[in-house]
């Protein structure tokens, strides 16, 4: 029987249990438990003269918002109905400041513990590991310290979901005993060291998350083995060895499959286009070659495939058009390029006039593979569409709803009431530019998290910027470096354009929360972009004289 199932039955037998024989009791160990979890965690709302299990009084939630779940679930079965036991401590978004309980032992019935995004911090007990526990899930908190081996002692466990804390070091060579789990994930991590080929022994894997979680490559053989795997996420990978596509022809239900930026290298194989329940499928930013299967026909029914930045012979790509430069006529005989040599943008927002230079305006909705070209000089162009967005659809453009944006100064504002987004890569082009240096100035303001002690102030943004292919700043984060939310930071870089054309690229690399506020909340967000000449104006300006009087001589020549 499945954990939730397990759970559904145990709340029936409860339900059943109190109305044939009145009430039950929960033994005083575990009330007496319970407060000192409250004291641990920071629980304090629990009302002790009421019946921990009797779902009332700060003890459960009968209509609990999606994510914010709170409820201490009891099975009340023993004794012939007059004896409950703690089965499950479900506390979702109660913005809790304490550390993890480490007596969860004192519940010999726990089953589950799920403490997602609170404030929490500290490390995971080790006495954690003597338990029954069945599910483990405490992502989206400000935990930290090395995994303890402990943790391999779960015979039970299905689910353990770690994602968005700090946790570091290897994972412990004891989770090769972890034969039952079913779902683990680790993204937004610093943990070291390569992914253990370990995970050869979780054959009933059915999820995998590993995002951004510290770890390297390669993507070890043994994964081959994970047949009933449905959802496999790996991206960002460090400094490992490249290596080619791994072997997953057994995971013939998988519905979702990510290996970007894993430096897989060579064809991809045929088989891929033989999972014929995908629904998403992302490849990109590995160095991939050859040609695209044929076999791809056959999943055609895929909601999102991107395949972008590598190097296959068919790829196709928005950006691989032609921009072509307008010209004009000067004295009817010599044809001079129209050359742009700065532009300025409010991305995300309309257009808005600052310091005397015009902010074009960026409202296009963008999608998940999307160029536009702008009347001008610029385009944009964004890919990759927010994985389990808890909003009703994918937002590419966010307004500044946070009070915080009145600490803004008066004359810059406008800038930053609005952002324009991406889940995972965002370009932004200079076309037709006079070739020569250029200053670069990149706007932020982080205007989706707020700056209060509740969970929603947890959230992390981390994101790489490239200018003109190279990278010129690591895990960039807005608030860091502005101080806080609500904040304008203004970066500057040089750059220098030899073939007339600007790149800006923002890209996410796994890292940061991907559920604060919400879940589909991360990637690149930018508020404004201004490009000026460094010394190149001069220059221009020059070079038009001398053609100018070079035509006037010729003319005036012919004229004799």
């Amino acid at each position: 029987m499945s954990f939730s199932r397990l759970l559904f039955a145990s709340f029936i037998a409860f339900c059943l249990a109190r109305f044939a024989f009145g009430a039950t009791l929960l033994p005083d160990d575990e009330v007496e438990a319970l407060r000192d979890i409250a004291k641990t965690i920071g629980k304090t709302n629990w009302n002790f003269s009421a019946d921990p299990c009797g779902g009332q009084w700060g003890w459960a939630d009968p209509n609990p918002e999606k994510g914010s779940e709170n409820g201490v679930t009891c099975n009340c079965t023993f004794s012939n109905g007059t004896i409950c036991h703690v089965i499950s401590v479900v506390l979702k978004s109660q913005n809790l400041e304490g550390s993890l309980p480490p007596d969860l032992g004192r519940f010999p019935y726990l089953l589950e513990i799920d403490l997602t995004r609170n404030y929490l911090n500290g490390t995971i007990p080790p006495e954690w590991g003597a338990t029954q526990l069945v599910n483990i899930t405490v992502e989206f908190n400000q935990l930290s310290g090395v995994l303890p081996p402990e943790l391999g002692n779960l015979a039970r466990i299905e689910k353990m979901q770690l994602s968005s804390n700090n946790f570091t070091g290897l994972l412990p060579a004891t989770f090769s005993k972890l034969t039952t789990l079913k779902d683990f994930r680790i993204s937004d991590n610093q943990f070291a060291g390569q992914i253990p080929n370990l995970i050869q022994n979780w054959t009933k894997l059915e999820k995998l998350g590993i995002q951004g979680s510290g770890l390297s490559g390669p993507i070890p053989s043994g994964i081959a083995l994970l047949g009933e795997m449905t959802d496999l996420r790996i991206s960002d990978l460090g400094n490992g060895p490249e290596s080619p596509f791994p072997q997953l022809s057994s995971m013939k239900n998988l519905k979702t499959l990510i290996l970007r930026s894993c430096d897989i290298i060579g064809p991809i194989p045929d088989y891929v286009g033989e999972l014929t329940k995908l629904k998403t499928l992302d490849l990109s930013f590995n160095k991939l070659i050859g040609e695209i299967p044929s076999s791809f026909s056959g999943i055609r029914e895929t909601d999102y495939i991107d395949l972008t930045y590598n190097n296959f012979r068919n790829e196709s790509s928005c950006i691989q058009r032609k921009i072509v430069c307008s010209y004009s006529m000067v004295f009817d005989k010599l044809l001079l390029a129209t050359e742009f040599y700065s532009f300025h943008i409010n991305c995300g927002g309309n257009e808005a006039t600052i310091g005397g230079n015009k902010y074009e305006d960026d409202t296009d909705p963008a999608g998940p593979s999307r160029f536009y070209h702008s009347r001008t000089n610029w385009a944009v162009s964004t890919t990759g569409y927010f994985m389990d967005d808890d909003r009703p659809s994918d937002t590419y453009t966010w307004m500044n709803s946070w009070t915080n944006s009145a600490k803004l100064s008066a004359n810059t504002s406008a800038l930053y009431m609005d952002a324009r987004l991406a889940p995972i890569s965002l370009t932004y082009y200079g076309f037709c530019m006079g070739n020569g240096s250029y200053t670069v100035f990149l706007h932020f303001a982080e205007i989706m998290f707020t700056n209060d002690k509740t969970f929603n102030s947890l959230g992390r943004r981390f994101f790489d910027i490239y200018i003109q292919g190279k990278l010129v700043q690591k895990d960039f984060s807005i608030q860091n470096e502005a101080g806080g939310v609500g904040k304008a930071i203004i970066k500057n870089f040089t750059a220098f354009v030899t073939g007339n054309t600007l790149e800006i690229r923002f890209y996410w690399a796994g890292k940061g929360t991907t559920g604060m506020p919400v879940r589909g909340v991360y990637g690149p967000l930018i508020s404004a972009i201004s490009v000026t000449p460094g010394k190149l104006r001069k220059f221009y300006e020059l070079n038009h004289q001398i053609l100018f009087v070079k035509y006037k001589t010729m003319n005036e020549a012919s004229l004799v």
